[in-house]
C-alpha cells in the first residue's frame, strides 16, 4: 500500500502530558464514597504510563434530592506519558472533568490518533455486545413473565368455576 510507505516515526508525537481529572461518586453509606474513589485513584496510578501526582478529597454531602444519599469527589493531578494512556483512563474510569494543563500544543500523528479511535471503537463495541445481551435476557424475562401471569389466570379462572 502506499499509504503506508511515509508513515513517521511515533517519536513525533508529544509526550508527558499533565492533566486535572476530577471523579464523582454517589451513593451510600458516606464512607463508602471515599473508599471507592481512594481505590480508583490506586487503580489510575497503577496504570501503564500513568503517574498521579496529587489528589485531593472532598467530603461527601448528601443529595437534596435524594433522601440518605451522598455525593462526593476527588480532583487528581496526573501525568501520562502518551495520550493514548490518557484516552484509555478517561473511558475506563469516566471523569466528570478533565483539563489538559500541560503541553499547550499537542502534536499526535496518525498512528497516535489510530490508537485512541481504536481503543474507543473497542470500548464502544464491548458497550453494544452488553446492551444485546441485556435486550434478549429482558426479552426472555418478558416472555416467562407473560407465561406465568397467563398460567395464574387459567387456574384462577378455572377455580372460579
Amino acid at each position: 500500500m502506499g499509504l503506508l510507505k511515509d508513515r513517521k516515526n511515533k517519536d513525533d508525537e508529544t509526550k508527558n502530558i499533565g492533566v486535572l481529572m476530577i471523579l464523582e461518586a454517589v451513593g451510600k453509606p458516606p464512607e463508602y464514597l471515599n473508599q471507592v474513589l481512594k481505590d480508583i485513584v490506586t487503580r489510575i496510578d497503577n496504570e501503564e504510563g500513568v503517574k498521579v501526582l496529587s489528589k485531593s478529597f472532598n467530603e461527601p454531602k448528601v443529595i437534596k434530592e435524594r433522601e440518605n444519599f451522598y455525593t462526593t469527589f476527588v480532583e487528581v493531578e496526573v501525568e501520562v506519558e502518551e495520550i493514548i494512556q490518557l484516552a484509555r483512563i478517561i473511558l475506563k474510569y469516566m471523569p466528570v472533568h478533565m483539563e489538559i494543563v500541560y503541553p499547550e500544543l499537542i502534536a499526535l500523528t496518525n498512528n497516535g490518533w489510530n490508537e485512541i479511535f481504536n481503543e474507543l471503537l473497542i470500548i464502544l463495541h464491548r458497550y453494544d455486545e452488553t446492551a444485546r445481551i441485556i435486550q434478549v435476557e429482558k426479552k426472555i424475562l418478558e416472555d416467562k413473565l407473560r407465561s406465568v401471569l397467563k398460567t395464574g389466570k387459567s387456574e384462577g379462572k378455572e377455580e372460579k368455576k
